[in-house]
């Protein structure tokens, strides 16, 4: 487990996520006036929603620590509302790029 990988990961994901808040005026705006100004938006908004969606998977497959590994790992990969998944990355995703809460030890063992 590779802890550099993890910190660029978590890196990618907050410019990501800042680009995608700048979609959200831009969807705003679109709304309003043009379809292609909100197009603009959903396009600036995708590459953060599809990169939270494989990290999610990604966390859990190498880094989850916790006593639910299956259930977690169901509920990521069956359910389709992405409701278990934004649980998951505010339980456990966050908690890591933070090192807070049982991610705050070493990550040199899986449990």
């Amino acid at each position: 487990m590779n802890q550099n990988l993890w910190t660029a990961r978590f890196g990618r994901l907050r410019k990501l996520g800042l680009i995608a808040v700048m979609g959200l005026p831009v969807i705003a705006i679109g709304a309003l006036t043009k379809e292609q100004i909100l197009a603009v938006g959903v396009l600036l908004m995708l590459p953060a929603i599809l990169y939270v969606y494989v990290l999610t998977i990604w966390h859990w497959k190498e880094r989850y620590r916790g006593d639910h590994s299956d259930l977690w790992g169901a509920l990521i990969l069956l359910e389709v509302s992405g409701w278990f998944k934004l649980v998951y990355i505010l339980r456990h995703v966050i908690a890591d790029a933070r090192h807070k809460g049982r991610y705050a030890a070493t990550m040199s063992s899986p449990h």
